[in-house]
């Protein structure tokens, strides 16, 4: 399975519409997983629309979002459990942030998606992999704007960030 790893897009503060790169992207994979700051649902609903789409609200989300999304969730994708969270903080504590959160739940994930930080990374502790994709949209805290992508199948689990600047585009 493909997953398209989004997180902080902050639509429409930082731009208008998702950038056609990750509209090309988002149609070679099975499914996104958004870690939050959509800022507005009409994003979830589109890139709903182009595949299946898991989300979480972050800090910046509307109202509506925050009621329709979760603060985090957990996920299996063919055997492997996926724990996603926005992330809160600093961004040298948020593999300590999303620990806590799932705490009662961490044996259990093997992938712990977050954003917040628009910085990627994709490190691994304890056999447990932390991945955060950046951001696609804004590099107020990154030198480039990115996502992520996931393959899994079974239990192995390939982690690759897209670094690009959406500014090509336009």
């Amino acid at each position: 399975m493909k997953i398209l790893v989004l997180s902080d897009t902050h639509i429409p503060i930082t731009g208008k519409k998702i950038p056609h790169r990750i509209l090309k992207e988002i149609k070679n994979c099975d499914l996104c997983i958004h870690a939050g700051d959509f800022i507005e649902y009409p994003v979830f609903e589109k890139i709903s629309s182009c595949v299946k789409t898991v989300g979480v609200c972050g800090n910046m989300d509307s109202q509506e979002i925050r009621q329709k999304l979760p603060l985090k969730t957990i996920l299996k994708v063919e055997n492997v459990s996926i724990g996603i969270i926005h992330g809160k903080g600093v961004s040298d504590k948020l593999i300590s942030f999303v620990d806590k959160e799932f705490e009662k739940d961490k044996d259990n994930i093997d992938v712990f998606i977050f954003g917040h930080s628009h910085n990627p990374l994709i490190k691994t502790i304890k056999n447990k992999l932390y991945f955060n994709p950046g951001s696609a949209m804004d590099k107020i805290f990154a030198a480039y704007n990115s996502y992520g992508i996931l393959e899994i199948t079974g239990n192995d689990i390939k982690p690759v960030i897209v670094k690009w600047d959406h500014l090509e585009e336009t």
